[in-house]
C-alpha cells in the first residue's frame, strides 16, 4: 500500500468516525434530555409522620404531622383540585395554591393559616400513620404524581 493510499484510507476512517460521533451527540442529547423529563416535576419531597412530643391532639402536636411538596420546575404549578391521602382514604384538597418554582410547602395535619410555605388541612385528628402509612399525590386529573411509603417493609417511593 504506498503512502497516499494509507493517507487517504486513514481521512477516510476519520471522516467516518467524526459523521457517527456527530450522530451519537444529539441521540445521547436527547438521552439526557428525556431523563431530565423523567424526574418528577412536582414531588413528595419529605414526611413527618410522627408529631414529635406527645400525641394528644393539640393542635400543635397536629401540626407537627406534615407532608412537603416541592415543585422542581422552574416554572409555577397550580394545585388547584390536587389531592394528597393517606392509604386509608383520607384526603386533603389543594385550593387556589400555586406553588412556585424550586419551591416547597409545607402541609401540616391540623388547623392554621395557609401562606406561601405552609399550609393547613384544618383537621382534629391525625392522618398519618406513625408506623406505616402512604401518601399519594394526585393532580387535578386523578393522575397519580407521586407516592411516598414509610414503615413495614421500609421506606420507598413511587
Amino acid at each position: 500500500m504506498s503512502a497516499s493510499s494509507a493517507r487517504r484510507l486513514a481521512a477516510t476512517v476519520l471522516a467516518a468516525g467524526a459523521i457517527v460521533s456527530a450522530a451519537a451527540l444529539p441521540a445521547m442529547a436527547q438521552d439526557r434530555d428525556g431523563d431530565r423529563r423523567q424526574r418528577p416535576g412536582v414531588e413528595i419531597s419529605a414526611v413527618q409522620a410522627d408529631s414529635p412530643g406527645p400525641e394528644n391532639r393539640s393542635n400543635r402536636s397536629l401540626n407537627r404531622e406534615w407532608i412537603e411538596i416541592t415543585n422542581n420546575h422552574r416554572q409555577a404549578v397550580n394545585l388547584k383540585g390536587w389531592t394528597l391521602r393517606d392509604r386509608d382514604g383520607n384526603r386533603y384538597r389543594f385550593d387556589h395554591v400555586r406553588l412556585a418554582g424550586r419551591a416547597t410547602v409545607r402541609v401540616h395535619t391540623g388547623v392554621g393559616r395557609d401562606t406561601r410555605a405552609d399550609l393547613y388541612m384544618d383537621r382534629r385528628h391525625y392522618m398519618w400513620d406513625n408506623r406505616a402509612d402512604t401518601a399519594t399525590l394526585r393532580n387535578d386529573r386523578g393522575r397519580v404524581v407521586d407516592t411516598e411509603s414509610w414503615g413495614r417493609g421500609g421506606h420507598h417511593r413511587g
